[in-house]
């Protein structure tokens, strides 16, 4: 299969340019394991640049390591995957389910994400190094809450990984680290992948940043504690790319018998890691919407999220987020391809990176008319069925959420650092600043006026510790919304407010010109809109035509995401239909970076 390298150095030069990330270290898969590399920026500031064997901590890609040991454990009969967690960890059982009539909560609802534990990102990440035994004391002693039915909603949890490293350990009496090393890492030659940064040699490991007004900010990464299962592994891209080669690998299925754990073979069965890559629960969406640049559906498997691409059907994917780090590893079974992205800034977008570059590899394989190649044979590389469907989810909002609301909007209007360390779990802070936080509320102010909460909108609910709601001002509409973490004296861990762009800023003269190619059939390019190399004008042109059809003419009916200055989501009203509309701009010269466009019913 052809595969044009230059192409894909190109790609990651010009992500790589946008300034995101001091460095960042990419792979090719293909034919089985790593084909190509490369790296741009450094490793830490002063430092080389990253390559194929530099470290970085992967965060929630350990899940997938995680997942892979429970099923080997099951594999042998050692557990099973519908055994009660409990029996495992006795700790669980100063869990409250949520009503009497409640099932246990399983290994398998733990896996899929679906135990009942809410969404607790970022909160989660900041527990990397949270010692094992206060952990268990947080579950023995009912600090610990779920918003769930067990088994009736998919909810990204890094508590329940955690969980899953506790059940990891009392199976085969040793460490999670212990284990995953011996019963994965070793057995494969994954050298370069391990629990701490002490681990490698200073000037291998690609030192993790936050950005900051003046520079760069190193960040110390946190030890190896309980929820090491969710996010504590550090590897690198060659180490990577093995990985997701033996997962590709496992499609077709085929005759080989060869046992696991067979010298040079993998140490967990093709059956087990395909059931990984199949979707196990599905993530339906928060609101309704026509997504012309997202999946037809996305669901998660055990420790991978698979996902049914319009064009290239059934993609495998999963990222890592994390204060000084930003990861992703995705790959297409029909083919084999795959892409590793590792980079080291708090939550860089390497998924829109390894999403790019494992488009490139599948359109040059597409046009090149090519079939798709994989360790068992050729394969037909056609397109997976999309999966839909709704999934019961019923919930209500917690009165601590509903609480923390009130709270909030009496902050917003007048600030209390006491009151805020009182309501706030520490990563609040950590992630940004309080003092920052003071002055997005005082840009927000300038851009809207005074505002209030906007008491004909819904307060909107995607879970009973997660909602959005609306503020309202003389100068428009914008978005707050908080996520309550998982404790039973639930605490704020995330406060985001959408900024509006500031009038006559290269963000607001962007998104103006954009809603005027709307309103105006979108025939032809915007005037004087810039756009950089990367951008393909004529697909974004399409899109923006066919907003113009389903809307009609369209006006501002608020801020739904955005930093203020160089990205902002807007939902656009108009006479037949509504848009959202995502608009990313370079900070330097204010041309414009990348375009998305969701026909909202």
């Amino acid at each position: 299969m052809p595969l044009d390298f230059d192409a894909i150095d190109a790609i990651a030069t010009r992500f790589a340019g946008r300034g995101g990330q001091p460095g960042l270290a990419y792979g090719v898969v293909a034919s089985g394991g790593l084909v190509h590399a490369g790296g741009c920026g450094v490793r830490f500031l002063g430092g080389p640049p990253p390559d194929a064997d530099s470290v970085f901590r992967i965060a929630s890609m350990t899940k997938s390591f995680t997942a892979s040991m429970v099923l080997a454990l099951r594999d042998r009969g050692a557990l099973r995957l519908d055994d009660q967690a409990a029996a495992y960890v006795p700790e669980l059982a100063g869990v409250q389910p949520v009503a009497a009539d409640c099932p246990p909560v399983t290994i398998r609802h733990l896996l899929t994400m679906t135990a009942g534990f809410p969404t607790d990102d970022p909160w989660g990440d900041r527990q990397q190094g949270l010692d094992p035994a206060v952990f268990a004391g947080l579950l023995a002693d009912g600090a610990v809450r779920v918003a769930w039915a067990p088994g009736t909603r998919f909810e990204y949890s890094n508590l329940g990984y955690a969980v899953l490293g506790k059940v990891i350990e009392a199976v085969t009496g040793l460490r999670y680290g212990q284990a995953v090393r011996a019963e994965l890492l070793t057995p494969l030659g994954l050298q370069q992948t391990g629990f701490e940064a002490a681990e490698f040699a200073p000037d291998v490991v690609a030192r993790g940043y936050q950005s900051q007004p003046d520079g760069w900010m190193e960040l110390q990464p946190d030890p190896n504690g309980a929820f090491a299962p969710m996010g504590g592994i550090f590897s690198c891209v060659r180490d990577l790319a093995q990985w997701v080669a033996g997962f590709a690998a496992a499609f077709p299925a085929r005759d080989d018998q060869t046992a696991p754990g067979t010298p040079g073979r993998h140490p967990l069965s093709r059956a087990s890691r395909r059931e990984m890559q199949l979707a196990q629960v599905a993530i339906t969406a928060a609101s309704p919407a026509i997504r012309l640049t997202s999946p037809a559906s996305i669901s998660y498997g055990f420790g991978l999220f698979a996902e049914d691409d319009r064009e290239f059907g059934t993609v495998i994917q999963h990222s890592g987020g994390y204060p000084g780090y930003g990861s992703q590893m995705r790959w297409h079974p029909a083919t084999g391809l795959g892409t590793v992205v590792l980079a080291n800034s708090t939550y860089a977008n390497a998924g829109g990176l390894a999403s790019q570059l494992l488009a490139e590899l599948l359109d040059t394989a597409a046009t090149a008319g090519t079939v798709a190649s994989s360790p068992g044979g050729p394969v037909a590389a056609a397109a997976q069925p999309v999966q839909h469907g709704p999934f019961p989810a019923p919930g209500h909002a917690w009165r601590e959420t509903a609480a923390a609301v009130r709270t909030v909007n009496t902050l917003l209007q007048t600030w209390d650092d006491q009151v805020a360390e009182s309501l706030f779990t520490p990563n609040v802070a950590q992630d940004r600043p309080l003092q920052e936080r003071r002055a997005d509320i005082a840009r927000l102010r300038e851009r809207i006026g005074e505002f209030r909460p906007d008491e004909t909108r819904a307060v909107e609910y995607d879970s009973p510790s997660h909602c959005r709601w609306w503020l309202t001002g003389p100068g428009g509409s914008t978005i707050a919304q908080i996520r309550l973490a998982p404790l039973r004296q639930p605490l704020v861990q995330q406060l985001v407010l959408a900024l509006p762009p500031a009038t006559g800023s290269a963000l607001a003269q962007t998104v103006a010109r954009l809603i005027d190619a709307i309103n105006d059939g979108a025939r032809t390019w915007p005037a004087g809109l810039a756009a950089a190399e990367a951008v393909g004008t004529a697909d974004v042109l399409r899109r923006l035509r066919v907003a113009a059809a389903w809307a009609g003419p369209c006006v501002i009916d608020g801020v739904t995401a955005g930093d203020g200055d160089t990205f902002v989501t807007l939902r656009l009203s108009g006479d037949t239909g509504g848009i959202s509309l995502t608009v990313r701009i370079s900070a330097e010269a204010g041309a414009l970076q990348h375009a998305e466009v969701a026909l909202l019913d």
